[in-house]
């Protein structure tokens, strides 16, 4: 049976107990002048120390804060789907404007100023025969482009003037890097190219993302004849101008997967290429696939 307690009316000595004593042993006073104290019932979470109640406020917490970044990620989605269209936009506009850039000696963040891309590009998706696909969203394509290539839908953006920019991915040393080629109407001649990176060394294989490396495939042309050779980065220096680029000075891993990446994407678009040259040719020969190490063989000779 639980224990009651009993208080002094008069000097407020506590008594516990079944009943109140006889007589306050402080002050000797007879029972009639103690009070029951009657004992509150707690609930679970009425102890702020307790673990219940750090628990239960803890999950409260979580799920509000849970909620309210739920909100401003579903609030910022679409703004953030924008800066990423605009940025592609941006890139692409870019690589079709770097040779004139180049000639003129600005930048050729200067030179797109001006140019709506909506009114300079029609972009589509064309498929393994060079075709044009209908029903595709291109951008959605650019998401998982080594994806797409797989399946055989392979993104294009021509300029109204008929050059082309051709989206291109592939494997550095530490990780994914990828860009656009643009290529002028004879489809044969590089007018520029923008690449980015994920992982590259800094001062190193970064360097392939700097438009002063970029201003380096100006003017390269990716068949010889007939034959679609790419373009190539060459350790050591170029020794075919016309094809060739000096490979990054400390970089020879990230160098080899830009020039597999340049000749495995580009491949794709062959049929297109073949039937927009001018003249087209009777048959396009293609050398061997570039290889693409993986990142465990990369690491191994480093950078």
């Amino acid at each position: 049976m639980a224990t009651k307690k009993f208080k002094c009316n008069v000097c407020g000595y506590i008594h516990e107990g079944d009943a109140a004593p006889a007589n306050c042993p402080v002050c000797g006073v007879p029972a009639s002048e103690f009070t029951e104290l009657k004992q509150e019932k707690k609930g679970l979470f009425s102890d702020k120390n307790g673990n219940a109640y750090i628990i239960m406020y803890s999950t409260v917490m979580v799920v509000i804060v849970a909620v309210l970044l739920a909100v401003a990620a579903m609030g910022l989605q679409k703004r953030q789907y924008e800066n990423e269209l605009n940025e592609k936009k941006k890139s692409i506009l870019l690589s079709l404007y770097a040779g004139d850039a180049v000639k003129q000696g600005v930048p050729a963040e200067e030179l797109i100023k001006s140019i709506r891309y909506d009114d300079m590009i029609d972009a589509y998706v064309v498929g393994e025969d060079g075709k044009r696909i209908d029903g595709e969203d291109v951008f959605a394509l650019l998401n998982d482009l080594p994806g797409a290539f797989a399946a055989g839908k392979y993104p294009l953006f021509e300029a109204k003037d008929g050059r082309v920019v051709i989206p291109v991915t592939g494997m550095g040393l530490w990780g994914p890097i990828w860009g656009y080629v643009a290529l002028d109407k004879d489809m044969d001649t590089v007018a520029g190219i923008i690449m980015a990176h994920k992982g590259e060394t800094p001062g190193l294989g970064a360097e392939i993302s700097t438009a002063k490396y970029q201003t380096n495939f100006v003017g390269k042309k990716i068949f010889e004849g007939d034959e679609f050779v790419s373009v190539k980065l060459r350790k050591g220096g170029a020794k075919d101008p016309a094809h060739e680029v000096d490979a990054i000075s400390g970089g020879t891993k990230t160098s080899d997967g830009v020039t597999a990446m340049l000749y495995n994407s580009l491949r794709n678009y062959l049929p297109l290429l073949v039937a927009k040259r001018e003249p087209a040719p009777s048959g396009v020969a293609v050398e061997a696939p570039a290889g693409n190490e993986s990142n465990e063989e990369n690491v191994e000779n480093n950078e």
